[in-house]
């Protein structure tokens, strides 16, 4: 597959705005809110204002209309400061927004699609369970039928917005005979009697995004809150997924940008031996590895972006973007850790968290080891 990388003056506006506001409105209150486990509320509502929430949504249904390679670049400026801003963006971009826009009615679009790509509200994507992580076919959540809809009971686990989104995408088995067949995707709102998010996860990175599970108890949803029909609940989840993938790769490269930076700025300024410890060789050699790995990366990402944007296969693309980005951004941030010494084991010099932040993009909307399995999948297929 050709791959033709071309920026065009929205995607370097976009990636000035991006940096700017990334810079301005959430590097300031990064530490704080990543101490607290607060929510970046004033943040993601005015990331909202700008379009940032709906970018590859259509202006028809309140988006922005931009193409993903201008998400891609979003993500990245945004994450390399604060990749649990990258992680809210994500879902609700690449999730929720997209699940609505491909497989909605016009009447879903209008009441649900609209004010989140707007930024109104932002959403959650419910497909993992306690027993169900990577076998994602294994749903325990079920649906049965009644008059006019559907009741629901079961629980999710590792839902990202979970405790602050106001629509849900959920998935339930309403066949279990049918196995993947038989699961199906229903839209919930928050308020809906019986729907429960639990109490926030205290987690190691991304502390500044709420993750928690749901408790689902005779939740009862109407027949037209069914996303693309009975049964397609399993396809809607993977596809939503494959481009996922790119976005958690975006904020990966954004994470392994962040540490990459770090570390050269820090090396240049710290002396050791009379000298700046950047004209040591061996912090030269770290610097360099660190520089050419995130530029692997980077290709890799926007590969499987414009693949995306050309409507060409790019689930392989997007896996490869996932898998080394996401081990990118580890690498880096331990290596950004090491360049700082001591003085980057503490979180006034910020590297610490990058490394935090990093190691969820190896777990989260596939594991490193499920993108083997995709990867080795796609290849077989090709030939």
């Amino acid at each position: 597959m050709s791959f033709n990388l071309q920026f065009s003056e929205t995607h370097e506006m976009i990636r000035e705005t991006a940096r700017q506001f990334a810079r301005e409105e959430v590097a300031p209150s990064s530490i704080e809110r990543d101490k607290n486990g607060e929510f970046p509320t004033e943040i993601i509502k005015k990331l909202g204002e700008m379009g940032a929430m709906g970018m590859m949504v259509s202006t028809e249904w309140g988006g922005a209309g931009l193409d993903a390679m201008s998400y891609v670049i979003a993500m990245e400026e945004v994450s390399a400061v604060d990749a649990s801003v990258g992680v809210v963006m994500s879902v609700n971009n690449s999730l929720v927004c997209w699940g609505l826009e491909t497989y909605g009615t016009d009447e879903q679009k209008d009441k649900w699609l609209r004010p989140l790509a707007s930024g109104q509200i932002h959403g959650a994507f419910c497909l993992s369970e306690p027993e169900a992580g990577s076998d994602a076919t294994s749903q325990s959540t079920n649906a049965v039928k009644v008059d006019g809809g559907w009741v629901l009971n079961g629980t999710k686990n590792w839902i990202t917005n979970g405790t602050t989104a106001s629509t849900y995408l959920v998935m339930a088995q309403t066949n279990r005979e049918l196995r993947h067949k038989g699961i199906t995707c229903f839209i919930i709102d928050r308020n809906a009697p019986g729907f429960e998010p639990g109490l926030k996860e205290d987690k190691l990175g991304i502390r500044s995004s709420d993750t928690c599970s749901i408790g689902l108890t005779n939740v009862f949803v109407p027949d037209d809150q069914i996303l693309g029909g009975v049964g397609m609940g399993f396809k809607i989840a993977m596809e939503s997924l494959n481009g996922g993938r790119i976005g958690i790769a975006a904020q990966a490269l954004g994470i392994a940008k962040g540490a990459t930076e770090a570390a050269i700025k820090y090396s240049t300024e710290r002396k050791a031996f009379g000298k700046p410890i950047a004209d040591l060789q061996a912090i030269q050699l770290k610097l360099a590895d660190m520089a050419t790995r995130l530029e692997a990366a980077r290709m890799l990402t926007y590969r499987a972006a414009y693949l995306k944007d050309q409507h060409q296969n790019y689930i392989k693309a997007a896996a490869q973007a996932k898998l080394f980005a996401s081990q990118t951004a580890v690498h880096n941030a331990l290596e950004a850790i090491q360049v700082h010494g001591g003085y980057g084991y503490v979180r006034e010099y910020l590297v610490e968290r990058y490394l935090r932040d990093a190691k969820i993009t190896e777990i989260y909307e596939g594991t490193s080891e499920i993108q083997h399995i995709v990867i080795a999948r796609e290849l077989i297929k090709e030939l």
